[in-house]
């Protein structure tokens, strides 16, 4: 019998049975001296469709609605039964399981939903590790953790799993049935953090569309000191001003100029400050996200993906899917080894590991911030650069710039402030010096944040000076800019800080966030896949039928301060303090309303999802909504009738609406409209006028038994249409 030890990832169980030295190959397995590595390839199992608790789910009906299990299945995923049952066949030689799965929530439910698929009783340990480089996994192995320790992170695991199916299953079944009610055939998906992070979008965009910009005027003064200029802005004080300060009428800012030009001084501040700044943190997976999108435009999946692959197949970096972005003081003593490795792996970084300070101990030490990771830093390992990619390279340039400037002062600089008092007015100019460059010796100047860099000259306070010239500056206001995907994770993370309701800011305290570290590039990923949300250059911007759906759910599904409450009553669950069963139960409650509150309203009111263009279309022959589809043949789209079999009108696509119908195509349709509504049994064919007009009902398909009027010559006649009860009785 064995110690088995479950990962994650092939990869990962090879780096463990690499130091463990389990040689062996089995299937799907590595085995050692009374030790087994297998693995599973992410989630093996997936929570099962609807239809696998009721047959009858299969179809979409709000009969079926809500959905609600009693009694919760797995299913083994498609591409996951092979290793499922390699895993399986270990279990059953193993007397203990050690958890090796990535450290965190979702890396504990990949494991423990595995054992408990499979009936395991055994006893369960827990191995934590940070990092995949030989000396972090003994490090991890010297400090096993006993199961129940970690446990918590499985149910708040399976609690946020049951609840995304409650309210993706019932909620998307409801929104698309309503839809389709009025013709529509998108399919829309509605989401626990998907449709809030949605509005968050959505609401920036509305905002840009209904902004109008204010223009407001500097009034930029240049005073003579003697032999040298100063360059200050006057600070308006009367009426006309906005909340900003800012002077709003051109008129005043002229007579303003009109008025001092010419005109004595004095010099009323004139103060210089030492300022310090610290180095940046060390990375946390958003913050290495947003710098990503914010330098080179990269998707937030991209960066997620790269660090991965920096952490799995590189072993450069540590464990990638965090949210802290510091560091416990113990491995401070490990930074040597971490720098000698830097300068090994790219000698054009020795200089400044040459000249970092070892014995300095940044903010980032700190115990007391740490969660169940710390941030994203250089490994012991010795990286061949060459074998990284360009964005791979780029990422780990951050990320172990960011970890070395942690050896290096501050930061500092002299800011400035210079006030001119004239006429009862006041001009002010500000700038800052460079003076001890610290830190940003290794990051360069990325993450400064200068509102001035202009040379001041050196003015003492009560001294004279000149107005010579003075200039006004035309500006306008700007609307906010539209969010990137950096920007985006950001407000996901930071959404207490967006909510304004007293109580709800209290529960929040500004740490819960919409989705976590792991998810969040995914979810983003849906709105683009779903085309809920078109990317442009470095943009996010809502489309037309995001908007709709935001229009048409309830403040409950969309507003992203109650899922953020939802992922807070999560982490509480992960610290071992709330149930299961108990939140379950209150999710169940809550979906039961919304789906009561779709099914009772006529569909989907005032607002038109029927297309990707969020425009209600109507049919040019019979009136009833159009809707887009595409082609089974050609895979190119069309318009077709929600009336169909009865009307076959179809329309081209012209850029995501109904073109125009071809005029000897109206003809046809008019033709044939009028050949068909003359039609009667036991007439002549009006199409090929040889053959008489029977009565029959369809085979197969979704109208079988349905009677029709066709031609006594079909095949070679195709001439068809639907008998008209009237006609039939008169007949």
């Amino acid at each position: 019998m064995s110690r088995l030890f479950l990962c994650e990832k092939p990869s990962q169980a090879r780096d463990i049975a690499r130091v463990l030295g389990a040689t062996q190959r089995m299937d799907g397995a590595l085995k050692g001296d009374g030790l087994i590595i297998t693995w599973c390839i992410g989630h093996l199992l997936e929570m099962a469709p609807p239809h696998a608790y009721d047959p009858a789910l299969k179809k979409w009906s709000f009969e079926g609605l809500p959905i609600l299990p009693q009694q919760w299945h797995m299913e083994v995923t498609k591409n996951g039964r092979k290793q499922f049952n390699a895993v399986k066949r270990c279990l059953l030689k193993a007397t203990e399981v050690v958890i090796a799965t990535d450290a965190d929530r979702e890396g504990e439910t990949i494991a423990r939903e595995v054992l408990a698929v499979c009936n395991w009783r055994g006893p369960v340990s827990r191995l934590w590790l940070s990092a995949l480089d030989e000396a972090s996994i003994h490090k991890a192995l010297g400090n096993i953790l006993p199961g129940n320790k970690t446990e918590p992170l499985y149910w708040a695991g399976l609690a946020r799993s049951r609840a995304d199916w409650l309210v993706g299953m019932n909620l998307t079944r409801a929104y698309t049935l309503a839809a389709r009610s009025q013709g529509g055939d998108n399919l829309l998906s509605v989401g626990r953090v998907q449709t809030p992070t949605l509005k968050l979008i959505v609401d920036r965009d509305m905002k840009i569309k209904a902004f109008k910009p204010i223009p407001y005027f500097d009034l930029i003064g240049r005073f003579s000191t003697g032999n040298q200029t100063l360059v200050a802005q006057w600070v308006p004080h009367s009426t006309s001003v906005d909340q900003e300060g800012r002077c709003i009428d051109r008129q005043v800012a002229a007579s303003m100029a009109q008025q001092l030009i010419g005109h004595r001084g004095r010099i009323d501040q004139a103060e210089t400050q030492r300022k310090k700044e610290s180095a940046p943190l060390p990375f946390s997976l958003s913050a290495l996200q947003q710098e990503a999108s914010r330098r080179w435009g990269m998707g937030a999946q991209q960066v997620l993906e790269t660090a991965q692959a920096l952490y799995e197949t590189h072993k450069a970096t540590s464990y990638p899917r965090t949210d802290c972005d510091y560091l416990p003081v113990s491995q401070h003593e490990e930074a040597p080894t971490v720098l000698e490795a830097l300068a090994q792996s790219d000698n054009r970084l020795a200089a400044l590991v040459g000249k970092a300070n070892l014995t300095l101990r940044s903010r980032c030490w700190n115990d007391a911030k740490i969660t169940a990771h710390h941030a994203i830093v250089p490994t012991f390992a010795t990286v061949d650069i060459s074998k990284l990619t360009e964005t791979e390279f780029q990422l780990y340039d951050m990320i172990r710039r960011r970890y070395l400037a942690q050896f290096f002062p501050r930061y500092e600089y002299d800011q400035t402030t210079i006030k001119v008092a004239i006429e009862e007015e006041c001009f002010k100019a500000s700038g800052r010096t460079p003076r001890v460059e610290g830190w940003r010796e290794v990051l360069g100047r990325e993450n400064g944040k200068e509102s001035s860099n202009q040379p001041l000259p050196p003015v003492k306070t009560g001294q004279a000076v000149t107005l010579e010239q003075a200039n006004i500056e035309d500006k306008e206001t700007k609307p906010p800019a539209r969010f990137s995907e950096g920007t985006l994770i950001q407000a996901m993370k930071s959404i207490g800080k967006m909510i304004t309701e007293p109580k709800l800011k209290a529960v929040l305290k500004e740490t819960a966030g919409l989705g976590t570290e792991a998810t969040r590039a995914g979810i983003i990923q849906t709105l683009l896949k779903r085309g809920f949300v078109a990317k442009q250059k470095k943009q996010l911007i809502s489309t037309e039928v995001g908007q709709a759906l935001i229009d048409a759910v309830p403040e409950a599904v969309k507003n992203p301060a109650t899922t953020a409450i939802w992922e807070q009553q999560l982490d509480i669950i992960a610290q071992g303090e709330a149930q299961l069963d108990d939140f379950l139960l209150q999710q169940t409650k809550h979906v039961r309303q919304l789906v009561e509150a779709v099914a009772g309203s006529e569909g989907i009111q005032n607002v038109s999802l029927a297309n990707t263009t969020g425009e209600r279309h109507t049919c040019p022959e019979c009136g009833k909504p159009m809707h887009r589809r595409k082609a089974k043949s050609s895979k190119s789209w069309f318009w077709g009738c929600s009336g169909y079999p009865d009307c076959k009108s179809t329309l081209p696509d012209n850029k995501g609406r109904p073109g125009k119908r071809l005029k000897n195509q109206a003809a046809q349709t008019s033709r044939s409209s009028q050949t068909k509504a003359a039609a009667a049994v036991g007439s002549k064919c009006p199409e090929c006028e040889t053959g008489t007009l029977l009565q029959r009902a369809l085979r197969t398909g979704p109208n079988a038994g349905k009677p029709f009027i066709g031609c006594t010559n079909f095949p070679q006649c195709k001439f068809f249409s639907w008998l008209n009860n009237s006609k039939q009785n008169a007949s």
